[in-house]
């Protein structure tokens, strides 16, 4: 295997790229285009949640938690009812997705240092915001409440603090851009090579390549160079975008990143060869590079939901799906501040996958036109 063909075969490659607007568009806008719509698309951070008041208690207690709960930019006022049946239909016909129901003598009961309730009553046909609005319902009404007891200057029982580490805010854009960017870049890297050498084979112009005298694995790397490249640079474009755009943090090893990304890459582009090698056509190509790349990398790549909670099956099937471990890894590096030390697993199963592709497409890939 001789450097100097692969850099002539490269170089080709790159003369073909540069001539062709559409892998530029597919290399460096895409990931960015699709970044920004995922980005901003895909979110679980509640905002402007419609919450009914039912209010038994009519005590200042009472309208002080009415006014500081709708005080959050969370909530949105639906509405005050004078009983827990109206609010119900207000639940039913969807003007509230939460009520919350002060009892009576509220305000005696916490001045006596005794047992309070306040009931909250959530829509549960939307199962993500149902727990969400639950979760900040619950943490917005004990706080006005204890905020009621110091007033009344009668000291809680128990004080409770939570520290969210990586990411305080609990903005999911912070917690998602790192899957969407495995994702979009798992997507864009297999349809680079996929798509270009398939066309390759439609147009025959692989039948010059093979009447040189150049070896396959000097073709594959040849081929896979420019596109690494190409990604290496989209991965760029990603992360900057990331982090200007959603304010996702770095706080890792600028090294670690790129070894996780440069493995990850070859994995793909790897995959990617192997697929239009054995397509051969551009439609079986775009078909095939969608179903390895695309979904696994959104269902089994830990990117919107925890491979923990899957059956087991899954758990070990999600093991062969690169993107899980560039989805921890970015995580690990972003958010955690993690370097080679912490995510050297990652980095091993990355190089692993890499090789696995690189040797299946150099095996595969034949010296003849059959």
């Amino acid at each position: 295997m001789k450097p100097r063909r692969i850099l002539a075969l490269a170089d080709k490659e790159v003369r073909h790229v540069m001539r062709d607007v559409r892998t530029l568009y597919l290399a460096l806008a895409m990931p960015l285009l699709m970044l920004l719509l995922f980005g901003f698309g895909v979110s679980f951070d509640l905002e402007h949640l419609p919450v009914a008041v039912v209010d038994l208690d009519q005590s200042t207690v009472s309208r002080t938690l009415r006014r500081r709960l709708l005080a959050d930019d969370v909530f949105d006022d639906a509405g005050l009812y004078a009983s827990g049946a109206e609010a119900e239909r207000a639940l039913v016909e969807g003007k509230a997705a939460m009520v919350v129901v002060i009892e009576r003598d509220l305000a005696r009961h916490l001045a006596r240092g005794e047992h309070a309730e306040v009931q909250l009553l959530v829509d549960g046909s939307d199962n993500s915001s149902a727990t969400q609005a639950r979760a900040r319902g619950e943490l917005a009404v004990r706080a006005i409440l204890a905020s009621s007891t110091r007033e009344l200057r009668i000291a809680p029982a128990i004080e409770l603090r939570t520290i969210t580490r990586f990411n305080p805010s609990g903005k999911s854009a912070v917690f998602l851009v790192p899957g969407i960017s495995a994702y979009v870049l798992a997507m864009v890297a297999v349809l680079l090579t996929a798509l270009t050498v398939s066309r390759e084979w439609e147009r025959g112009s692989m039948a010059q390549l093979f009447a040189t005298p150049v070896t396959r694995a000097e073709i594959v790397l040849g081929k896979l160079l420019p596109y690494l490249l190409l990604g290496l640079l989209a991965v760029l474009l990603v992360i900057a975008a990331g982090g200007w755009v959603f304010d996702v943090p770095f706080r890792g090893s600028a090294p670690t990143l790129c070894l996780l990304s440069l493995l990850f890459l070859i994995g793909m582009l790897g995959l990617g060869l192997l697929i239009s090698v054995v397509a051969r056509n551009q439609m079986v190509a775009t078909q095939l590079a969608t179903m390895s790349s695309m979904l696994p990398s959104l269902l089994l790549s830990g990117f919107v939901f925890p491979i923990d909670n899957m059956p087991t099956a899954l758990q070990w099937l999600s093991r062969a799906v690169p993107a899980r471990y560039y989805v921890s890894g970015l995580r690990g590096v972003l958010l955690r501040g993690n370097g080679l030390g912490e995510l050297w697993p990652e980095a091993l199963m990355l190089g692993a996958f890499g090789l696995v592709m690189l040797a299946l497409s150099t095996a595969r890939f034949p010296r003849t036109i059959a």
